[in-house]
């Protein structure tokens, strides 16, 4: 044995940066392959939300047109309240009273408008940010164990 290396005692323990490489290695290989499989996730998600994306487009789309034809309906609608007014009113007073019911409408519904909006408030979501805040002190609590 002339090489300078000695045959390992199995009574001894095996060297440090022997017993170290192989668990350098796998958690090596893990941090890869959790990396791997967090962009392939990733990607996932963006080709999915695009997707989705295109939908919602399509979908606010037609909304929107159907709005605007729903508008356009009731312009009508409110002509033709005014026409049978008309049968037994002056065109004039007919569409005074049409437009003041309009008015009374739209006063009201912007007044319980605004209530719901002040409810709302504030529009950070306080129950979630809570939720979130006691799982970071949770797992802050495990890491210290």
């Amino acid at each position: 044995m002339s090489s300078g290396t000695q045959p390992h005692d199995p009574s001894r323990p095996a060297p440090q940066a022997q017993a170290q490489e192989p668990v350098s290695e796998l958690v090596q290989r893990a941090s890869q392959q959790l990396s791997e499989l967090v962009r392939g996730e990733l990607r996932l998600a963006q080709a999915e939300m695009k997707e989705k994306g295109k939908r919602y487009g399509k979908g606010g789309g037609l909304f929107g047109g159907a709005g605007l034809v729903g508008f356009l309906m009731l312009q009508a609608l409110v002509a033709t309240v005014i026409a049978a007014l008309a049968v037994v009113l002056p065109v004039w007073a007919a569409a005074l009273i049409v437009t003041a019911v309009l008015g009374v409408v739209a006063a009201v519904m912007a007044l319980t408008g605004k209530k719901e909006v002040s409810q709302a408030a504030p529009p950070a979501p306080a129950e979630t940010i809570e939720n979130v805040k006691a799982d970071v002190a949770e797992i802050k609590e495990s890491a210290h164990r």
